[in-house]
């Protein structure tokens, strides 16, 4: 089964069917996922009046042409070359080093029409692509920086999107994750590990999230949690996130329903703790 998993009958064309996607995207277990229809509906919530026909025909060529390239039949090497040919060389995406905070980088849509985006959003675009030729394609762990992995035969190589679709080596990843994390940091198993597709979408996310909570459009930011627990309804993280932007924009009921859902997640006894003392409070300002 290709990346149209589960879900991928289920088309849709507007706000209101990217939601009702998305929910079914919530309800799927931990496999893989219809990711980069899953990104698009996510960037519909945020453009709902852009005709949508045009960015599923092209995620459609995406894969299409990947397959054309390979003729069904590739070892790793060719199946990595088929994929930067048909996504960085004919259709021209790139990673954006020159406007990088952009939230359009994190939009897939404006991502397509810009042909440049971040990491994880051009991730996205290599995933689908494989995945529809039934190759096995997952995003890893590394951190703030969004890396694939392609594997055959046992064979894996660690592919970077953002940088040419390159290959990258042990001392290239030592080396990215000491420039981002600080020369004490040292290379283990757990920075090139998969990720579930839910966590991959999470990230996505998450850019979008940050930098408007970081600009203070909170409203906005509101608006991306609440997408994203269409998707990743147990996600206790993301209620104690409403709350807390809900409490400060004196939406106080609206921000004790939140905690209160996220007491009936959270599984950390701190967590669990401190949302109850928050809560309390926001109870007693409420009277």
């Amino acid at each position: 089964m290709g990346e149209d998993g589960p879900s991928a009958g289920r088309s849709f064309r507007d706000r209101g069917t990217a939601q009702a996607f998305l929910r079914d995207v919530g309800g799927m277990g931990d496999g893989p996922l219809p990711l980069a229809p899953a990104a698009l509906a996510l960037a519909a919530l945020e453009r709902p009046r852009v005709d949508l026909a045009r960015y599923h025909h092209h995620l459609a060529a995406l894969a299409r042409e990947v397959g054309a390239e390979t003729s069904g039949c590739a070892d790793i090497e060719r199946r990595v070359a088929a994929l930067n040919t048909v996504i960085l060389e004919r259709h021209g995406y790139q990673g954006d080093t020159l406007t990088y905070e952009d939230l359009q980088n994190a939009n897939l849509m404006r991502v397509i029409d810009r042909r440049k985006g971040l990491p994880v959003a051009l991730g996205i675009l290599y995933i689908h692509a494989a995945r529809a030729q039934g190759w096995d394609m997952a995003g890893l762990a590394f951190p703030g920086h969004f890396l694939v992995r392609l594997q055959d035969a046992g064979v894996r190589l660690v592919l970077d999107p953002f940088h040419g679709g390159k290959p990258r080596e042990a001392a290239e990843l030592r080396d990215l994750l000491k420039a981002i994390t600080g020369n004490d940091a040292e290379l283990t198993p757990a920075h090139y590990a998969p990720v579930s597709d839910r966590d991959v979408l999470l990230r996505l996310q998450n850019n979008l999230k940050l930098r408007l909570v970081q600009s203070r459009q909170l409203e906005k930011a509101l608006a991306v949690i609440d997408g994203m627990m269409l998707f990743a309804p147990h996600h206790a993280a993301l209620l104690r996130e409403a709350g807390l932007i809900n409490a400060e924009l004196g939406n106080l009921k609206a921000a004790i329903a939140a905690f209160e859902r996220f007491l009936a997640l959270a599984a950390h006894d701190g967590e669990r703790h401190q949302a109850a003392a928050i809560l309390q409070q926001l109870k007693a300002r409420l009277q």
